[in-house]
């Protein structure tokens, strides 16, 4: 595998990492602790959303990026040749 097509494959990876923290810091920092307060004036369920994202929401979220970080990661890798 060539020196540039490796440098390819982590720069694709590195993006992919960037961009499902930065959802996760989106939900888990700015809607569970920042907007918390504006969140809680809309009720899901009986619950106040802001409290939903701070206390289950942000989880949730988590672990639905750990699949599609997987799904991902498994298409870099069969276009990269390294799905051996």
């Amino acid at each position: 595998m060539s020196l540039q097509k490796h440098q390819k494959y982590w720069k694709e990876n590195l993006k992919y990492l960037a961009i499902l923290l930065s959802i996760w810091f989106l939900v888990s920092y700015v809607f569970g602790i920042l907007l918390v307060d504006q969140l809680n004036t809309i009720r899901i369920g009986g619950f106040k959303l802001g409290f939903w994202f701070a206390q289950q929401g942000s989880i949730y979220v988590f672990v639905i990026l750990i699949f599609i970080y997987v799904r991902l990661m498994n298409k870099l890798d069969k276009k990269y040749g390294y799905n051996d």
